[in-house]
């Protein structure tokens, strides 16, 4: 079989199975394992997968920048923006994440909604700057660019010093045996910090993140207490999360 030929078993075996494993690819292709370990390694250069021990899973979507972003998926971000502002309560402190689903959060928040907005992200802070009665924390540091959120050990020492009620995340990938994660280490570091400050985490993720993976772990998926998506979402994709504990919400 052609090297051609061979990648693209892999990717219709992952696409079917969720996973692949080097040994049984090793067998069914009759070539060595050593072959299959390099195809993987092209193939994750590639962007099409993310490499784990013994095999591969799904990667998730290419990560563009947040001007990029905007323009994704833009309906679905804006039903689970919807979803997600109605569960902030009044006078709560509420972490949120930057992002753009995030921001169509931000923008669906009620006039009236009296509470606490703590985030590491100026453009979501900037959103709120003529919000009537919403008061806006935004926590410094060195501006990561390519998200548009700050970064670094001064965010750490702030977020440190709050305690919230709920923390509004957004990620690249969700799985159930792999965690949570996303593309930037030093992102994934804040995230968890953010997730180990507040009493609840809500989870907002479109289709294309379910069961995918990155290279940073911010942390089991199990740190997630609710999971909000839409039900463009197939069930294959969000069951296993669900028998983990989680509660999930479809919302349309």
């Amino acid at each position: 079989m052609l090297t051609k030929q061979r990648k693209q078993h892999i990717l219709n075996t992952l696409q079917q199975q969720g996973n692949v494993v080097a040994k049984v690819l090793s067998q069914e292709l009759g070539v060595s394992e050593d072959t299959i370990r390099r195809d993987l390694r092209e193939l994750a250069k590639a962007g099409v997968l993310q490499r784990v021990h013994g095999g591969a899973l799904p990667a998730s979507p290419a990560v563009v920048n947040l001007t990029g972003r905007q323009q994704l998926s833009t309906d679905e971000k804006a039903v689970l923006g919807r979803a997600a502002a109605a569960l902030i309560e009044p006078d709560q402190v509420v972490f949120v994440d930057g992002g753009t689903t995030t921001l169509q959060m931000v923008r669906a928040l009620p006039a009236d909604l009296r509470a606490t907005l703590v985030t590491h992200s100026p453009i979501i802070a900037a959103e709120l700057v003529n919000h009537p009665t919403m008061q806006v924390v935004l926590i410094g540091g060195q501006l990561f660019k390519h998200s548009g959120v700050t970064v670094g050990a001064a965010a750490l020492a702030a977020i440190r010093s709050i305690r919230a009620d709920s923390y509004f995340l957004g990620v690249t990938g969700i799985h159930a045996d792999y965690g949570l994660s996303t593309g930037d280490l030093e992102e994934a570091q804040i995230k968890r910090a953010l997730i180990e400050q507040a009493a609840e985490t809500v989870l907002m993720v479109t289709a294309d993140k379910v069961g995918k993976v990155s290279p940073y772990v911010i942390a089991s998926a199990t740190a997630v207490s609710q999971l909000l998506i839409t039900r463009s979402t197939a069930p294959a994709q969000y069951q296993p999360l669900a028998d983990l504990g989680i509660a999930v919400s479809l919302c349309d």
